[in-house]
Protein backbone atom coordinates (compact mmCIF):
# COMPACT_ATOMS: atom_id res chain seq x y z
CA UNK A 1 0.00 0.00 0.00
CA UNK A 2 1.44 3.37 -0.97
CA UNK A 3 2.37 5.85 1.68
CA UNK A 4 -0.26 8.49 2.15
CA UNK A 5 1.07 12.04 1.79
CA UNK A 6 0.11 14.65 4.33
CA UNK A 7 -1.96 17.76 3.76
CA UNK A 8 -0.84 20.23 1.09
CA UNK A 9 -1.79 23.76 0.19
CA UNK A 10 -3.54 24.81 -2.98
CA UNK A 11 -0.15 25.45 -4.59
CA UNK A 12 0.91 21.84 -3.94
CA UNK A 13 3.37 22.56 -1.15
CA UNK A 14 3.15 21.19 2.34
CA UNK A 15 1.63 23.18 5.14
CA UNK A 16 4.05 24.65 7.67
CA UNK A 17 5.35 21.97 10.03
CA UNK A 18 4.21 19.04 7.85
CA UNK A 19 7.57 18.36 6.12
CA UNK A 20 10.10 15.98 7.60
CA UNK A 21 13.12 17.47 9.36
CA UNK A 22 15.54 16.15 6.79
CA UNK A 23 14.03 17.31 3.49
CA UNK A 24 12.28 20.58 4.39
CA UNK A 25 10.83 22.13 1.21
CA UNK A 26 11.13 19.06 -1.02
CA UNK A 27 9.23 16.70 1.26
CA UNK A 28 5.98 15.12 0.10
CA UNK A 29 4.93 14.35 3.68
CA UNK A 30 4.51 10.61 3.14
CA UNK A 31 4.77 8.45 6.25
CA UNK A 32 6.50 6.61 7.76
CA UNK A 33 9.15 7.85 5.26
CA UNK A 34 8.77 10.43 2.50
CA UNK A 35 9.72 9.63 -1.09
CA UNK A 36 12.74 11.96 -1.02
CA UNK A 37 14.29 10.12 1.93
CA UNK A 38 13.34 6.74 0.48
CA UNK A 39 15.06 7.49 -2.85
CA UNK A 40 18.15 8.63 -0.96
CA UNK A 41 18.12 5.39 1.07
CA UNK A 42 17.64 7.46 4.22
CA UNK A 43 14.18 6.21 5.14
CA UNK A 44 15.32 5.35 8.65
CA UNK A 45 16.42 8.96 9.21
CA UNK A 46 13.07 10.45 8.10
CA UNK A 47 11.22 11.96 11.06
CA UNK A 48 8.51 14.58 11.52
CA UNK A 49 8.19 17.30 14.14
CA UNK A 50 4.45 17.71 13.82
CA UNK A 51 3.81 18.54 17.46
CA UNK A 52 2.21 15.13 18.11
CA UNK A 53 5.30 13.58 19.63
CA UNK A 54 8.95 14.13 20.41
CA UNK A 55 11.68 13.89 17.82
CA UNK A 56 14.75 11.73 18.37
CA UNK A 57 16.83 14.85 19.10
CA UNK A 58 14.37 15.98 21.76
CA UNK A 59 14.43 12.53 23.35
CA UNK A 60 18.23 12.50 23.38
CA UNK A 61 18.37 15.91 25.04
CA UNK A 62 15.87 14.94 27.72
CA UNK A 63 17.86 11.77 28.37
CA UNK A 64 20.97 13.83 28.97
CA UNK A 65 19.08 16.02 31.44
CA UNK A 66 17.87 12.94 33.31
CA UNK A 67 21.38 11.56 33.49
CA UNK A 68 22.65 14.90 34.81
CA UNK A 69 20.01 14.86 37.54
CA UNK A 70 20.94 11.30 38.45
CA UNK A 71 24.58 12.34 38.78
CA UNK A 72 23.64 15.14 41.15
CA UNK A 73 21.57 12.75 43.24
CA UNK A 74 24.53 10.40 43.61
CA UNK A 75 27.00 13.17 44.39
CA UNK A 76 24.75 15.01 46.83
CA UNK A 77 22.50 12.79 49.02
CA UNK A 78 20.47 15.86 50.04
CA UNK A 79 19.71 16.89 46.47
CA UNK A 80 16.14 16.30 45.41
CA UNK A 81 15.49 16.16 41.69
CA UNK A 82 12.49 18.03 40.25
CA UNK A 83 9.29 16.13 40.81
CA UNK A 84 7.76 17.13 37.49
CA UNK A 85 8.51 14.59 34.75
CA UNK A 86 7.56 15.23 31.15
CA UNK A 87 5.73 12.26 29.65
CA UNK A 88 5.35 11.70 25.93
CA UNK A 89 1.72 10.61 25.46
CA UNK A 90 2.46 9.40 21.96
CA UNK A 91 5.49 7.28 22.83
CA UNK A 92 3.64 3.94 22.63
CA UNK A 93 1.97 4.86 19.39
CA UNK A 94 5.41 5.37 17.87
CA UNK A 95 7.03 2.32 19.40
CA UNK A 96 6.65 0.33 16.19
CA UNK A 97 8.00 3.06 13.91
CA UNK A 98 11.28 2.57 12.09
CA UNK A 99 14.42 3.38 14.01
CA UNK A 100 17.49 5.29 12.94
CA UNK A 101 20.13 3.43 10.98
CA UNK A 102 22.49 4.44 13.74
CA UNK A 103 20.25 3.09 16.49
CA UNK A 104 16.94 4.26 17.81
CA UNK A 105 17.03 6.86 20.58
CA UNK A 106 13.71 5.44 21.68
CA UNK A 107 15.31 2.26 22.95
CA UNK A 108 15.21 1.35 26.61
CA UNK A 109 18.56 2.85 27.53
CA UNK A 110 17.07 6.32 27.15
CA UNK A 111 14.85 5.73 30.15
CA UNK A 112 16.43 6.54 33.48
CA UNK A 113 14.20 4.01 35.16
CA UNK A 114 15.43 1.27 32.80
CA UNK A 115 19.10 2.25 32.72
CA UNK A 116 21.44 -0.69 32.10
CA UNK A 117 24.24 1.00 34.05
CA UNK A 118 24.94 0.12 37.68
CA UNK A 119 23.43 2.90 39.75
CA UNK A 120 26.57 3.19 41.84
CA UNK A 121 28.69 3.99 38.77
CA UNK A 122 26.45 6.32 36.81
CA UNK A 123 28.40 9.32 38.09
CA UNK A 124 31.39 7.98 36.19
CA UNK A 125 29.31 7.73 33.03
CA UNK A 126 29.59 11.39 32.09
CA UNK A 127 31.88 12.81 34.76
CA UNK A 128 34.70 10.31 35.34
CA UNK A 129 37.47 11.16 37.75
CA UNK A 130 40.82 12.08 36.25
CA UNK A 131 43.08 10.64 38.93
CA UNK A 132 44.47 8.02 36.55
CA UNK A 133 45.87 10.51 34.02
CA UNK A 134 46.56 14.16 34.82
CA UNK A 135 48.95 16.79 33.44
CA UNK A 136 51.99 17.51 35.58
CA UNK A 137 51.80 21.29 35.55
CA UNK A 138 48.63 22.62 33.99
CA UNK A 139 45.14 21.24 34.48
CA UNK A 140 43.93 22.59 31.15
CA UNK A 141 43.84 20.30 28.16
CA UNK A 142 46.58 21.38 25.78
CA UNK A 143 48.57 20.06 22.86
CA UNK A 144 52.21 19.78 24.02
CA UNK A 145 53.65 16.53 25.29
CA UNK A 146 53.39 17.57 28.91
CA UNK A 147 49.64 17.18 28.84
CA UNK A 148 50.02 13.46 28.13
CA UNK A 149 52.23 12.64 31.13
CA UNK A 150 50.78 10.16 33.67
CA UNK A 151 50.44 11.21 37.26
CA UNK A 152 49.42 9.04 40.17
CA UNK A 153 48.14 9.68 43.64
CA UNK A 154 45.80 12.63 43.04
CA UNK A 155 42.59 12.03 44.98
CA UNK A 156 39.43 11.75 42.95
CA UNK A 157 37.04 14.72 43.16
CA UNK A 158 34.12 12.33 42.84
CA UNK A 159 32.70 10.69 45.96
CA UNK A 160 31.96 7.61 43.88
CA UNK A 161 34.83 5.09 43.88
CA UNK A 162 36.56 4.77 40.52
CA UNK A 163 36.53 1.18 39.28
CA UNK A 164 39.07 0.74 36.44
CA UNK A 165 37.98 -2.85 35.76
CA UNK A 166 34.62 -1.61 34.50
CA UNK A 167 35.77 0.96 31.97
CA UNK A 168 39.40 0.13 31.15
CA UNK A 169 40.69 -2.35 28.65
CA UNK A 170 43.55 -4.30 30.21
CA UNK A 171 45.70 -4.03 27.11
CA UNK A 172 45.14 -0.39 26.23
CA UNK A 173 44.30 0.98 29.72
CA UNK A 174 42.19 3.89 28.56
CA UNK A 175 38.68 5.06 29.29
CA UNK A 176 35.93 3.62 27.14
CA UNK A 177 32.40 4.97 27.61
CA UNK A 178 29.64 2.37 28.01
CA UNK A 179 28.23 1.08 24.75
CA UNK A 180 24.87 2.86 25.11
CA UNK A 181 26.52 6.20 25.77
CA UNK A 182 28.98 5.74 22.90
CA UNK A 183 26.10 4.98 20.52
CA UNK A 184 24.17 8.02 21.71
CA UNK A 185 27.17 10.31 21.17
CA UNK A 186 27.74 8.84 17.72
CA UNK A 187 24.08 9.43 16.84
CA UNK A 188 24.46 13.08 17.80
CA UNK A 189 27.64 13.41 15.75
CA UNK A 190 26.43 11.58 12.62
CA UNK A 191 24.51 14.46 10.94
CA UNK A 192 27.52 16.74 11.49
CA UNK A 193 30.31 14.47 10.24
CA UNK A 194 30.75 16.32 6.94
CA UNK A 195 30.67 19.63 8.80
CA UNK A 196 33.74 18.39 10.73
CA UNK A 197 35.41 17.18 7.55
CA UNK A 198 35.20 13.51 8.54
CA UNK A 199 34.02 11.26 5.71
CA UNK A 200 33.56 7.82 7.23
CA UNK A 201 31.11 4.93 7.05
CA UNK A 202 29.11 5.74 10.16
CA UNK A 203 27.04 2.55 10.03
CA UNK A 204 30.12 0.35 10.17
CA UNK A 205 31.66 2.61 12.79
CA UNK A 206 28.61 2.19 15.00
CA UNK A 207 28.58 -1.57 14.50
CA UNK A 208 32.25 -1.74 15.46
CA UNK A 209 31.45 -0.47 18.95
CA UNK A 210 30.13 -3.95 19.76
CA UNK A 211 33.24 -5.72 18.47
CA UNK A 212 36.28 -6.74 20.54
CA UNK A 213 38.59 -3.85 21.36
CA UNK A 214 41.24 -5.02 18.91
CA UNK A 215 38.74 -4.72 16.03
CA UNK A 216 37.49 -1.24 16.95
CA UNK A 217 38.79 2.10 15.75
CA UNK A 218 41.39 3.59 18.06
CA UNK A 219 40.02 5.52 21.07
CA UNK A 220 41.88 8.63 19.90
CA UNK A 221 39.45 8.87 16.99
CA UNK A 222 36.40 7.84 18.98
CA UNK A 223 37.07 10.36 21.76
CA UNK A 224 37.60 13.10 19.16
CA UNK A 225 34.18 12.20 17.74
CA UNK A 226 32.62 12.24 21.22
CA UNK A 227 34.26 15.63 21.79
CA UNK A 228 32.55 17.03 18.71
CA UNK A 229 29.23 15.49 19.77
CA UNK A 230 29.48 17.51 22.99
CA UNK A 231 30.68 20.63 21.16
CA UNK A 232 27.83 20.75 18.67
CA UNK A 233 25.37 20.25 21.55
CA UNK A 234 26.10 23.68 23.00
CA UNK A 235 24.46 25.09 25.07
CA UNK A 236 22.84 21.80 26.11
CA UNK A 237 24.14 20.07 29.29
CA UNK A 238 26.14 17.57 27.25
CA UNK A 239 28.55 20.36 26.26
CA UNK A 240 29.82 20.43 29.84
CA UNK A 241 31.76 17.25 29.08
CA UNK A 242 33.86 18.62 26.23
CA UNK A 243 36.87 18.93 28.52
CA UNK A 244 36.68 15.27 29.46
CA UNK A 245 36.64 13.91 25.91
CA UNK A 246 39.25 16.43 24.81
CA UNK A 247 41.54 15.21 27.57
CA UNK A 248 40.87 11.59 26.70
CA UNK A 249 41.67 12.17 23.01
CA UNK A 250 44.93 13.93 23.82
CA UNK A 251 45.95 11.24 26.27
CA UNK A 252 45.32 8.53 23.66
CA UNK A 253 47.56 10.14 21.04
CA UNK A 254 50.93 8.67 22.15
CA UNK A 255 49.57 5.12 22.17
CA UNK A 256 47.89 5.62 18.79
CA UNK A 257 51.14 6.91 17.26
CA UNK A 258 52.92 3.83 18.57
CA UNK A 259 50.41 1.59 16.75
CA UNK A 260 51.40 1.40 13.09
CA UNK A 261 48.00 -0.01 12.11
CA UNK A 262 46.14 3.02 13.53
CA UNK A 263 47.83 5.73 11.46
CA UNK A 264 44.66 6.70 9.60
CA UNK A 265 42.80 6.98 12.90
CA UNK A 266 45.50 9.35 14.18
CA UNK A 267 45.24 11.56 11.09
CA UNK A 268 41.45 11.71 11.27
CA UNK A 269 41.49 12.40 15.02
CA UNK A 270 44.17 15.09 14.70
CA UNK A 271 42.04 16.84 12.07
CA UNK A 272 39.01 16.76 14.37
CA UNK A 273 41.06 18.07 17.30
CA UNK A 274 42.57 20.82 15.17
CA UNK A 275 39.21 21.95 13.87
CA UNK A 276 37.79 21.95 17.40
CA UNK A 277 40.56 24.23 18.62
CA UNK A 278 40.32 26.51 15.58
CA UNK A 279 36.54 26.85 15.83
CA UNK A 280 36.97 27.92 19.45
CA UNK A 281 39.62 30.51 18.61
CA UNK A 282 42.48 28.47 20.10
CA UNK A 283 44.63 29.05 17.06
CA UNK A 284 48.05 27.84 18.26
CA UNK A 285 46.67 24.50 19.39
CA UNK A 286 44.63 24.19 16.22
CA UNK A 287 47.67 24.95 14.06
CA UNK A 288 49.73 22.42 16.03
CA UNK A 289 47.36 19.52 15.38
CA UNK A 290 46.71 20.54 11.75
CA UNK A 291 50.44 20.53 11.04
CA UNK A 292 50.84 17.19 12.81
CA UNK A 293 48.06 15.59 10.75
CA UNK A 294 49.42 16.97 7.46
CA UNK A 295 53.01 15.95 8.26
CA UNK A 296 51.93 12.40 9.10
CA UNK A 297 49.91 12.17 5.88
CA UNK A 298 52.98 13.24 3.89
CA UNK A 299 55.26 10.88 5.80
CA UNK A 300 53.19 7.79 4.97
CA UNK A 301 52.66 8.86 1.36
CA UNK A 302 48.90 9.09 1.69
CA UNK A 303 48.50 11.40 -1.32
CA UNK A 304 51.30 10.02 -3.48
CA UNK A 305 51.15 7.93 -6.61
CA UNK A 306 52.21 4.82 -4.65
CA UNK A 307 49.43 2.63 -3.21
CA UNK A 308 49.03 2.33 0.53
CA UNK A 309 48.85 -0.80 2.62
CA UNK A 310 46.41 -1.79 5.34
CA UNK A 311 48.26 0.33 7.89
CA UNK A 312 48.17 3.40 5.62
CA UNK A 313 51.89 3.22 4.71
CA UNK A 314 53.22 3.81 1.21
CA UNK A 315 54.08 0.59 -0.63
CA UNK A 316 56.06 2.26 -3.40
CA UNK A 317 58.96 -0.14 -2.91
CA UNK A 318 56.79 -3.19 -2.35
CA UNK A 319 55.49 -5.44 -5.11
CA UNK A 320 51.86 -4.95 -4.17
CA UNK A 321 49.01 -3.95 -6.47
CA UNK A 322 46.63 -1.35 -5.03
CA UNK A 323 43.21 -2.56 -4.02
CA UNK A 324 40.72 0.28 -3.70
CA UNK A 325 37.49 -1.68 -3.77
CA UNK A 326 36.36 -1.66 -0.17
CA UNK A 327 35.22 0.96 2.30
CA UNK A 328 38.46 0.97 4.27
CA UNK A 329 40.46 1.90 1.19
CA UNK A 330 37.90 4.56 0.36
CA UNK A 331 38.21 5.97 3.87
CA UNK A 332 41.98 6.23 3.43
CA UNK A 333 41.45 8.32 0.29
CA UNK A 334 38.91 10.44 2.14
CA UNK A 335 41.30 10.80 5.09
CA UNK A 336 43.92 12.35 2.81
CA UNK A 337 41.47 14.88 1.43
CA UNK A 338 40.23 15.64 4.94
CA UNK A 339 43.69 16.72 6.01
CA UNK A 340 44.23 18.45 2.64
CA UNK A 341 41.15 20.63 3.14
CA UNK A 342 42.28 21.48 6.67
CA UNK A 343 45.84 22.25 5.59
CA UNK A 344 44.94 24.40 2.59
CA UNK A 345 42.06 26.42 4.06
CA UNK A 346 43.39 27.13 7.53
CA UNK A 347 46.96 27.83 6.37
CA UNK A 348 45.48 30.84 4.57
CA UNK A 349 43.67 32.01 7.70
CA UNK A 350 46.64 31.37 10.00
CA UNK A 351 49.09 32.97 7.54
CA UNK A 352 51.42 29.98 7.57
CA UNK A 353 52.90 27.80 4.80
CA UNK A 354 50.99 24.73 3.70
CA UNK A 355 52.45 21.46 4.91
CA UNK A 356 51.34 19.08 2.14
CA UNK A 357 53.58 19.68 -0.92
CA UNK A 358 52.18 19.67 -4.43
CA UNK A 359 54.88 20.76 -6.85
CA UNK A 360 54.33 20.41 -10.56
CA UNK A 361 56.49 17.85 -12.33
CA UNK A 362 57.98 16.32 -9.20
CA UNK A 363 57.60 13.32 -6.95
CA UNK A 364 55.90 15.65 -4.48
CA UNK A 365 52.81 16.04 -6.65
CA UNK A 366 49.46 14.81 -5.35
CA UNK A 367 48.19 11.76 -7.25
CA UNK A 368 45.48 10.66 -4.85
CA UNK A 369 42.20 10.00 -6.73
CA UNK A 370 39.42 12.52 -6.29
CA UNK A 371 37.25 11.70 -3.25
CA UNK A 372 33.86 10.11 -3.76
CA UNK A 373 30.85 9.61 -1.52
CA UNK A 374 31.34 6.81 0.98
CA UNK A 375 28.37 4.95 -0.53
CA UNK A 376 30.25 4.80 -3.87
CA UNK A 377 33.14 2.99 -2.19
CA UNK A 378 30.67 0.68 -0.48
CA UNK A 379 29.13 -0.20 -3.84
CA UNK A 380 32.54 -0.77 -5.44
CA UNK A 381 32.32 2.27 -7.73
CA UNK A 382 35.91 3.38 -7.22
CA UNK A 383 38.15 5.50 -9.43
CA UNK A 384 41.38 3.47 -9.22
CA UNK A 385 43.52 5.41 -11.70
CA UNK A 386 44.97 8.91 -11.55
CA UNK A 387 47.53 9.21 -14.37
CA UNK A 388 48.00 12.98 -13.91
CA UNK A 389 48.63 15.05 -10.78
CA UNK A 390 45.17 15.54 -9.27
CA UNK A 391 45.30 19.17 -8.10
CA UNK A 392 47.84 20.48 -10.61
CA UNK A 393 45.74 19.23 -13.52
CA UNK A 394 42.65 20.91 -12.10
CA UNK A 395 44.40 24.23 -11.49
CA UNK A 396 45.78 24.25 -15.02
CA UNK A 397 42.22 24.42 -16.30
CA UNK A 398 41.95 20.91 -17.72
CA UNK A 399 38.54 19.24 -17.55
CA UNK A 400 38.65 15.65 -16.32
CA UNK A 401 35.77 13.16 -16.58
CA UNK A 402 35.95 12.54 -12.82
CA UNK A 403 36.05 14.74 -9.76
CA UNK A 404 32.45 15.97 -9.63
CA UNK A 405 31.25 14.30 -6.45
CA UNK A 406 30.31 16.61 -3.59
CA UNK A 407 33.51 15.78 -1.62
CA UNK A 408 35.59 16.41 -4.78
CA UNK A 409 33.96 19.80 -5.36
CA UNK A 410 34.73 20.70 -1.75
CA UNK A 411 38.41 19.78 -2.30
CA UNK A 412 38.58 21.85 -5.48
CA UNK A 413 37.23 24.86 -3.61
CA UNK A 414 39.99 24.46 -1.01
CA UNK A 415 42.62 24.25 -3.76
CA UNK A 416 41.37 27.46 -5.39
CA UNK A 417 41.23 29.28 -2.06
CA UNK A 418 44.82 28.39 -1.15
CA UNK A 419 46.17 28.94 -4.68
CA UNK A 420 44.68 32.42 -4.86
CA UNK A 421 46.31 33.43 -1.59
CA UNK A 422 49.65 31.91 -2.67
CA UNK A 423 49.63 33.67 -6.04
CA UNK A 424 48.67 37.02 -4.52
CA UNK A 425 51.63 36.63 -2.15
CA UNK A 426 54.02 36.60 -5.12
CA UNK A 427 53.06 40.17 -6.01
CA UNK A 428 54.44 43.33 -4.44
CA UNK A 429 54.66 46.92 -5.65
CA UNK A 430 58.31 46.43 -6.58
CA UNK A 431 58.69 42.76 -7.54
CA UNK A 432 56.44 40.14 -8.94
CA UNK A 433 56.68 36.78 -10.64
CA UNK A 434 57.64 37.03 -14.35
CA UNK A 435 54.55 35.01 -15.27
CA UNK A 436 52.31 36.64 -12.70
CA UNK A 437 49.65 38.02 -15.05
CA UNK A 438 49.48 34.76 -17.00
CA UNK A 439 49.09 32.76 -13.80
CA UNK A 440 46.46 35.19 -12.52
CA UNK A 441 44.40 34.87 -15.70
CA UNK A 442 44.66 31.06 -15.61
CA UNK A 443 43.50 30.93 -12.01
CA UNK A 444 40.65 33.36 -12.68
CA UNK A 445 39.54 31.17 -15.58
CA UNK A 446 39.67 28.06 -13.37
CA UNK A 447 37.58 29.77 -10.67
CA UNK A 448 34.98 30.81 -13.23
CA UNK A 449 34.92 27.32 -14.74
CA UNK A 450 34.59 25.75 -11.30
CA UNK A 451 31.65 27.97 -10.34
CA UNK A 452 29.90 26.94 -13.54
CA UNK A 453 30.05 23.28 -12.43
CA UNK A 454 28.29 24.02 -9.13
CA UNK A 455 24.52 23.90 -8.70
CA UNK A 456 23.37 27.56 -8.67
CA UNK A 457 22.88 28.87 -5.16
CA UNK A 458 19.18 29.58 -5.77
CA UNK A 459 18.59 25.91 -6.65
CA UNK A 460 20.15 24.32 -3.57
CA UNK A 461 16.75 23.52 -2.07
CA UNK A 462 16.57 20.71 -4.62
CA UNK A 463 19.55 18.81 -3.16
CA UNK A 464 19.94 16.78 0.01
CA UNK A 465 20.76 18.75 3.17
CA UNK A 466 24.27 17.30 3.61
CA UNK A 467 25.09 18.16 -0.01
CA UNK A 468 23.53 21.60 0.36
CA UNK A 469 25.89 22.59 3.16
CA UNK A 470 28.98 21.43 1.27
CA UNK A 471 27.86 23.36 -1.81
CA UNK A 472 27.30 26.51 0.26
CA UNK A 473 30.89 26.11 1.42
CA UNK A 474 32.18 25.52 -2.12
CA UNK A 475 30.44 28.66 -3.45
CA UNK A 476 31.78 30.74 -0.56
CA UNK A 477 35.37 29.50 -0.88
CA UNK A 478 35.43 30.07 -4.65
CA UNK A 479 34.24 33.67 -4.34
CA UNK A 480 36.60 34.20 -1.40
CA UNK A 481 39.43 32.99 -3.65
CA UNK A 482 38.67 35.85 -6.03
CA UNK A 483 38.79 38.29 -3.12
CA UNK A 484 42.17 36.98 -1.96
CA UNK A 485 43.46 37.08 -5.52
CA UNK A 486 42.69 40.79 -5.98
CA UNK A 487 42.46 42.52 -2.62
CA UNK A 488 46.22 43.08 -2.20
CA UNK A 489 46.38 45.51 -5.13
CA UNK A 490 42.74 46.56 -5.34
CA UNK A 491 43.45 50.11 -4.13
CA UNK A 492 45.93 50.59 -7.00
CA UNK A 493 43.96 48.85 -9.73
CA UNK A 494 40.35 49.71 -10.55
CA UNK A 495 39.69 46.34 -12.20
CA UNK A 496 40.90 44.42 -9.16
CA UNK A 497 38.86 46.71 -6.91
CA UNK A 498 35.73 45.94 -8.92
CA UNK A 499 36.37 42.19 -9.06
CA UNK A 500 36.91 41.91 -5.31
CA UNK A 501 33.75 43.97 -4.70
CA UNK A 502 31.66 41.77 -6.96
CA UNK A 503 33.03 38.65 -5.30
CA UNK A 504 32.05 40.00 -1.87
CA UNK A 505 28.52 40.68 -3.10
CA UNK A 506 28.35 37.13 -4.46
CA UNK A 507 29.23 35.80 -0.99
CA UNK A 508 26.47 37.94 0.50
CA UNK A 509 24.06 36.51 -2.07
CA UNK A 510 25.00 33.04 -0.80
CA UNK A 511 24.22 34.14 2.76
CA UNK A 512 20.76 35.26 1.69
CA UNK A 513 19.97 31.66 0.75
CA UNK A 514 21.10 30.21 4.09
CA UNK A 515 18.22 29.19 6.36
CA UNK A 516 18.20 29.26 10.15
CA UNK A 517 18.62 25.49 10.26
CA UNK A 518 21.65 25.62 7.95
CA UNK A 519 23.75 27.53 10.47
CA UNK A 520 24.03 24.46 12.70
CA UNK A 521 25.74 22.53 9.87
CA UNK A 522 28.11 25.09 8.35
CA UNK A 523 31.84 24.46 8.50
CA UNK A 524 33.92 26.68 10.82
CA UNK A 525 36.06 27.97 7.91
CA UNK A 526 33.07 29.90 6.59
CA UNK A 527 33.53 32.31 9.51
CA UNK A 528 36.94 33.64 8.37
CA UNK A 529 35.57 33.82 4.81
CA UNK A 530 32.76 36.09 5.98
CA UNK A 531 35.29 38.10 7.94
CA UNK A 532 37.17 38.75 4.67
CA UNK A 533 33.93 39.70 2.91
CA UNK A 534 33.16 42.16 5.70
CA UNK A 535 36.58 43.77 5.23
CA UNK A 536 35.84 44.32 1.54
CA UNK A 537 32.39 45.79 2.20
CA UNK A 538 33.84 48.11 4.85
CA UNK A 539 36.60 49.10 2.40
CA UNK A 540 34.02 49.94 -0.27
CA UNK A 541 31.90 51.87 2.20
CA UNK A 542 34.87 53.90 3.46
CA UNK A 543 36.02 54.63 -0.09
CA UNK A 544 32.60 55.79 -1.28
CA UNK A 545 31.95 57.90 1.80
CA UNK A 546 35.25 59.70 1.26
CA UNK A 547 34.74 60.16 -2.47
CA UNK A 548 30.96 60.70 -2.61
CA UNK A 549 29.83 61.85 0.84
CA UNK A 550 26.41 63.00 -0.38
CA UNK A 551 25.51 59.76 -2.17
CA UNK A 552 23.20 57.27 -0.49
CA UNK A 553 25.24 54.27 0.66
CA UNK A 554 22.38 52.40 2.29
CA UNK A 555 22.86 49.35 0.03
CA UNK A 556 26.37 48.75 1.35
CA UNK A 557 25.17 49.26 4.90
CA UNK A 558 22.39 46.78 4.23
CA UNK A 559 24.97 44.24 2.99
CA UNK A 560 26.99 44.84 6.13
CA UNK A 561 23.85 44.24 8.17
CA UNK A 562 23.32 40.89 6.45
CA UNK A 563 26.90 39.95 7.25
CA UNK A 564 26.47 41.01 10.86
CA UNK A 565 23.37 38.84 11.21
CA UNK A 566 25.11 35.79 9.72
CA UNK A 567 28.32 36.28 11.69
CA UNK A 568 26.46 36.83 14.95
CA UNK A 569 24.47 33.65 14.41
CA UNK A 570 27.63 31.70 13.60
CA UNK A 571 29.57 33.13 16.57
CA UNK A 572 27.21 31.39 18.99
CA UNK A 573 28.60 28.12 17.62
CA UNK A 574 32.15 29.04 16.64
CA UNK A 575 33.77 31.68 18.89
CA UNK A 576 36.56 32.31 16.38
CA UNK A 577 34.29 34.73 14.51
CA UNK A 578 33.46 36.87 17.59
CA UNK A 579 36.17 39.56 17.01
CA UNK A 580 34.86 40.19 13.49
CA UNK A 581 31.33 40.62 14.82
CA UNK A 582 32.53 43.40 17.10
CA UNK A 583 34.32 45.13 14.23
CA UNK A 584 31.24 45.10 11.99
CA UNK A 585 29.03 46.33 14.83
CA UNK A 586 31.32 49.33 15.40
CA UNK A 587 31.38 50.19 11.69
CA UNK A 588 27.61 50.05 11.40
CA UNK A 589 27.25 52.20 14.52
CA UNK A 590 29.46 54.93 12.99
CA UNK A 591 27.93 57.62 10.84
Amino acid sequence: MANKPSETTAQGTLQRGKACLRCRFRCDGAKPACQQCTRAKKADACEYDDGKGKTRTQILRETIVRLEQRIRELEDPEYVSPSVTLIDPHFHSRSNSSSSSFGSPESSYLSASHSPFPSGNIAILLLPSYNHLMPLEDSSAASPQGSWAPHQGIPSPSPTPFIPEVYFDEQQTRFQPPLELAQMLLDIFAPHSRQCGLEIHLGRLRDSLSLPTTEQRHPVLMNAIYLWACFISRPEPLSQHEEHYLRQALECLPDALASSDKTIDVIQASCLLSLYFLANGRLLEGSYHASAAASLAVQIGLGSRAPIDSQGWSTENIDLKPTLSDVRDGERILAFWQVYNLDRCWSVVLRKPCIIPDKSGSRQSIFCPWPQDIKDYENGHVDTTQPLPTIQSFLSGSVAPTGFSIPALRVKASALFASADCLAGKWTSTTKSPNFHEELQTLEHTITLFLSTLIPIDQLDAVLPEERHSLIMAHTLAHSATIYLHRSFAMDDAISFDKSSRASRACISVIKHISERDFAFLEPIIGPCWWTVADIVIRDLDTLERSWPLVDHSELRHDLGILLYAMTNLSTRFPIIAPAVSKVQKRLASQ
